[in-house]
């Protein structure tokens, strides 16, 4: 097959790449040119769009896009904005790889340049796939290694919605329920970016795994998404042996994985949404801000993280990010940057009822995280989380009950007389 990356952030010009390469036209030059036909994939965002979408593969995230051309079998990268690694055109010289730039904004020196316009879309698909099958005969020893991992992606705030009730009773009810209840001891969003200065994907999923034993409903997008993707926590059947007694009672019944995927890292606003359906639901306070839930972004690295950050602490959620604070000063004095970060967590949180902290530490993360919820559980009085609740059978339940005096199991069974 010929194969095609596409990588960047705009959805429109990756849609038309999927539609041309299944074109009878694309199909039979791929075969002219000797090969079977043409094999998308996907790096960062654009990843995540197609797969939601068309279901075509991700070959990994932001710290892949380099790895993807190192194995020799890529004949083209279509890049457009955001995230594209500056080096990777000296690095495809190594190879037989093409980097085809396609927005105005982005124009890499060395890449071949085929603007995108949405007037002409298909068209310039096209053009692009014939630009990759052509460099097809060029195609040297490959490398490609045999692991991969399955994942069910595209949970919109629409399909939790029906997932929950139904076509007909489509409800945030029981998602409500089982917070109320604490088999869910409350959501966190773990999203964004990886970043260079630390290990590949080890803080995204160091604090998914522990939240998840923690009964946290874990959604994510994005790159921190793929990430939980290849431990296997995006399969309803797989992981669960990992997440908390109550969060997998709900995860069993339902029918859902113990991460839930929401789309590409500019999709952070459908978590939003939910969050505002939730409230309208009823049961957990009266605005965002009262919510059980805590947003991550535990390897952020670009200037975007930053403005989604802020619009959802203006929104009234907590967010913490990992890493270095870029507003830090100096530890041995007081410092307008030390202004700045008290002001955009306890200045925001007084006027938004959100605020944004940097902690690099992800014990620490966890930690804060977990604190936070239980604090707006008990701020809306709901029951202190206590994981012996959940997780036994009914039968094992049952059993148990046979053991005590007729009074205390009729008690337990149906409550005290009069109460």
């Amino acid at each position: 097959m010929v194969n095609v990356v596409v990588h960047g952030h705009e959805p429109t010009l990756s849609e038309m790449i999927v539609a041309a390469s299944q074109t009878p036209e694309i199909i039979e030059y791929a075969k002219a040119a000797g090969a079977k036909g043409v094999s998308l994939s996907g790096i960062c965002c654009t990843a995540n769009e197609i797969l939601m979408r068309q279901g075509i593969p991700a070959a990994g995230n932001f710290l892949q896009q380099e790895l993807a051309i190192l194995t020799g079998a890529v004949e083209a990268m279509v890049v457009d904005v955001q995230c594209i690694m500056q080096a990777l055109v000296d690095l495809a010289s190594n190879f037989h790889t093409q980097v085809i730039t396609t927005s105005p904004k982005v124009k890499i020196k060395g890449a071949t340049h085929i603007e995108f316009d949405e007037h002409r879309a298909l068209t310039i698909a096209k053009d692009i796939l014939k630009h990759a099958i052509d460099n097809f005969k060029n195609r040297g020893d490959t490398q490609i290694p045999d692991v991969r991992e399955d994942l069910i992606p595209g949970f919109s705030h629409e399909y939790i919605n029906y997932m929950l009730g139904g076509t007909y009773r489509a409800s945030f009810r029981p998602l409500n329920d089982a917070i109320i209840s604490g088999r869910i001891r409350g959501v966190a969003a773990i999203v964004g970016c990886n970043n260079p200065r630390s290990q590949h994907d080890y803080l995204h999923t160091v604090v998914t795994k522990e939240l998840l034993k923690q009964d946290v409903l874990v959604v994510q997008t994005g790159c921190g998404a793929i990430a939980s993707a290849k431990l296997g926590l995006l399969l309803g059947e797989a992981g669960l042996d990992q997440v908390g007694p109550g969060l997998r009672e709900v995860c069993e019944t339902v029918g859902i994985p113990p991460v839930l995927h929401m789309g590409s890292c500019v999709d952070n606003t459908r978590i939003l949404t939910v969050l505002t359906q939730v409230v309208d639901e009823g049961g957990l306070g009266e605005d965002i801000d009262e919510v059980p839930a805590v947003g991550l972004a535990p390897e952020w690295m670009s200037e975007k993280a930053l403005s989604i950050a802020t619009y959802c602490v203006a929104s009234g959620a907590y967010v913490i990010f990992g890493g270095a604070s870029p507003v830090s000063g100096m530890p041995d004095k007081m410092s307008d940057s030390d202004i700045v970060l008290r002001y955009i967590s306890e200045g925001w949180e007084e006027l938004y009822g959100g605020k944004l902290e940097f902690i690099a530490d992800p014990q620490a993360m966890i930690d804060k995280t977990l604190e936070h919820i239980d604090a707006k559980r008990a701020a809306l009085g709901l029951p202190e989380y206590d994981p012996a609740r959940f997780g036994r059978s009914g039968d094992d339940r049952m059993r148990e009950l046979e053991t005590l005096p007729l009074a205390e199991r009729q008690a337990a069974l149906y409550g005290t007389p009069g109460k």
